[in-house]
Order: structure tokens, then sequence, then C-alpha cells
């Protein structure tokens, strides 16, 4: 790797007084470098910016979010900023990034290739961890799929480069946002970054998650000869179309040319394309009430997890539509991968949740607590084979309750903890606080 602007060995210190060497650089950006570091014997990751984005506003803003905690343990947050005496430039220190991370442009490029369970888990993190940002009265104002990385095994996610966040309505003037991400409205001139803009960049970045696509490229941009500056502005923020508005079929996917988007769009349950319309032509057309907000994209996300079955065909993830099947009269959709139809898996009721019990399903104190929402640190049940039938499954209790099931005899025992509640249709299982039903 070339040299970089700091030099191996070279002795620095932080804000708050801690001694920092530089050890190797890492990576070359357009902002800045990034550099490991060790930290007082910690090794830590510095970004060092270069002398034309070495701006005083960002220095400001840089001080005012490292007073603050980050909003949950997705970011990797600015810790301390290293701000030689008479120098040109600047830095702030954060946590390395684990190698098992990769971008999300590697999604995009088929380098990797996480399951649907992951896509959804990697999904659900960033739209909460934007929650919990936002919460703190933030914004992010350069939401992009060059900022997040995921461990394509387990759908864990990183935010990067939070020195763009900032206190929502500030008028900060040196960044407005990753052309494709940014709000038509601030294309237009018409608004700066916000929290509302963040949720346009939000829904445009779980749309490339799910689709692989931008939202927006269909015939119009196949169309476009020169995609320069002007291209853009009209495509993204002048004249934006959804490629799958029901209104407007100006600008559907071209095929053979934009096909990804045409596989992933048919295979989701209609619960989610309807989402996603909403947010792109409403939330095209309405900044301040047509966006689609992080409450609905956690819930829509937990439920599309939730939904996920195996074919026992070719074991190719599905989901259970509960739309499809009313339309078709309980008939499931063929497999998308060996286009058998599928027979449905065991399933529980839990309120309006419909939560799929696969080989593999667990569950959390999400699914069996409502006071619990949104919280999956830790398994309350998994599906289970009897120790002793292996023909017999069950819903193992791995919390610290007993639960009473209730089977379709009308006979009532308790399930201890370790212990199996058997899948059968009409079983009842009261949890504490709710209760679930076993179908089939």
């Amino acid at each position: 790797m070339k040299n970089g602007i700091l030099k191996v060995g070279q002795k620095l210190k932080t804000v708050s007084d801690v001694d920092c060497e530089i050890e190797e650089l890492l990576g070359d950006g357009t902002q800045g470098e990034v550099y490991r570091v060790s930290l007082a014997g910690k090794k830590m990751a510095l970004k060092w910016y270069k002398p034309e984005f070495a701006r005083s506003e960002q220095k400001e803003a840089l001080a005012s979010i490292v007073k603050r905690d980050a909003p949950n343990d997705k970011f990797l947050w600015p810790l301390d900023l290293v701000i030689p005496p008479g120098g040109s430039s600047f830095g702030y220190i954060m946590h390395l990034r684990e190698d098992r991370y990769h971008s999300l442009t590697d999604l995009m490029r088929r380098r990797v290739k996480p399951s649907f369970r992951v896509l959804m888990t990697a999904a659900f993190y960033l739209v909460d961890s934007y929650f919990q940002l936002h919460a703190q009265g933030l914004c992010y104002r350069d939401i992009n799929f060059g900022n997040v990385f995921f461990d394509p095994k387990t759908g864990d996610v990183l935010i990067c480069d939070n020195d763009n966040v900032a206190v929502n309505g500030d008028q900060l003037h040196f960044i407005d946002g990753t052309p494709r991400f940014i709000a038509p409205e601030i294309i237009r001139g018409q608004a700066v970054p916000s929290t509302k803009t963040d949720l346009f960049s939000l829904s445009v970045l779980l749309f490339y998650l799910l689709m692989t696509h931008h939202p927006l490229d269909g015939k119009k941009e196949a169309a476009i000869q020169i995609f320069d500056q002007e291209a853009q502005r009209r495509l993204y923020g002048i004249e934006p179309v959804f490629i799958f508005d029901p209104n407007d079929e100006s600008n559907r996917p071209v095929p053979g040319y934009q096909d990804n988007v045409l596989i992933f769009w048919p295979l989701y349950p209609q619960f989610l394309r309807n989402l996603f319309t909403r947010a792109f032509t409403d939330g095209l057309k309405d900044p301040e009430n047509g966006r689609v907000r992080e409450n609905e994209w956690r819930n829509a996300l937990v439920r599309l997890r939730d939904s996920i079955f195996y074919c026992p065909h070719c074991n190719a993830e599905n989901f259970y539509d509960v739309e499809y099947l009313k339309y078709t009269g309980g008939k499931p959709a063929p497999c998308w991968k060996c286009r058998h139809t599928p027979e449905l898996p065991f399933r529980m009721r839990v309120g309006d949740t419909i939560i799929m019990l696969n080989h593999d399903t667990q569950l959390f104190p999400h699914h069996i607590d409502f006071q619990c929402r949104w919280d999956f640190s830790h398994p309350v049940a998994e599906v289970s084979r009897h120790p002793h039938k292996p023909a017999l499954w069950g819903l193992k209790n791995l919390s610290q309750e007993k639960w009473i099931l209730t089977k379709s005899d009308g006979s009532i025992q308790e399930v201890e903890t370790g212990r199996n509640a058997p899948l059968a249709a009409g079983n009842k299982i009261n949890f504490g606080n709710v209760e679930g039903e076993i179908r089939y």
C-alpha cells in the first residue's frame, strides 16, 4: 500500500492527552485515510482528514459528537480527537472493524451470498440503529451502502463514517449525502439533510439490501446516454418514479438489463412490497408525512424473518405470505428455486404475529412478552427433536419461567425449563404474558 499522510511510528496525542502511535495505513478514501494505531497500548483506528477536507465545521461537529455516547454498539463512534498544535489537519479515534465484516458493496457485487435470514437480521439491526440515533435528536445525513458493513454469517452490522452525524436541524453545509441516496428535496435545493431525509436514504438502503437494485432505476435510467450530474438530478430529484409504482408504468425495470430486481421483487410477501411502494410513491411526494418510519420497518423486518420457511424439496428459503394464501384459498406459492409447491411447516400464532417453526427456529423475548419489544438478546425457546423419538418435534423451553401447555383435547400440563412442548395443531402455550397457538 502506498505511503500515507502520517508515517508509521509517528507519535501523536489525543485531545484527552492519551499517547497515539501510528502502526499501519489501512485504507484511503475521498475524505481521508484510516490507520491502525496503538492508543496507550490498545489497538484502535484513526481516521485522518486530508487537508482539503479538514474544515473547521467538521472539527466542531466532531467535538460535539465525541462528547456523546454511541446510540448503540453498532456504531463505530468517534471516541477522541487528535489535533496536533499548528497542524493543517486532524483526525478522530474509533474502534477497529473486525475482519468478519464485509461491505454492502460486496453484497451488491455478489462477492458474498448471505441467507435471507441473515439479510433480514442485518436490515433490522440497521433500522433499529438509525432509530436509536434519531431518538437522540441526531441525523446521520449520509446513509449509503458504503458506510455499512455486515457479517454475512450472522447479520450483525457496523455503521461507519459517523463524522457525518449532526444534531437534527443544524445547518451544516459540508455534506448533502451520497448520489443515489440523497432525498429528492435536497437535490432540488428545497431542504438540507435531516431525520426526514434520513428516512428516504434508509428506504433506499433497505431496497438495495433486499433487491440489489435502486428503486428508481428502470426504463428512464436505461435510456440515459450520458449519466452526468444533470441526468442524475432529473432521474433522482426532478422526475423520480418508483420502478413498481402501481399508477405509473413509465419506469418499469428493463428485462435483460435490470434483472436482479425482477427476480427478487416477487419473492417477498405482499406486506413488504406494499411498504416499499409507499416509501417510493408517497415518500417521494410528501417528505413530511409520506415516509415509512423506523418502527414500521422494524415490525415488517421481524415479521419477514419470522415468515421464512424451508422448501422440503430443495431447502431454499421461502416466505409465508398470508395475502397470497387468501388469494389462492390456502395454497402456498411454488418454491422460487425448484418450482415445487411446498408443504408448510408447523407455525405459531401469537397475537397477530405468525412465526414459522422450522428445525432451526428460535424465539426471543420479543416474541413472547409484549413488554420486551425488540429484545433479541437471548433465545427463550427453540424448535427441538424429542430426545428419544426423533420423528417428534417440540418447542423447547429455554427461559427461566414455567409454561402452561393446553393440548387440543383440553388437557393441561406444565412445561418446565429444558422441556419440550409438543408441536401439534391446536396446542396452546401460555408463556406468561401471551399465548401462542400451534397451527399446521
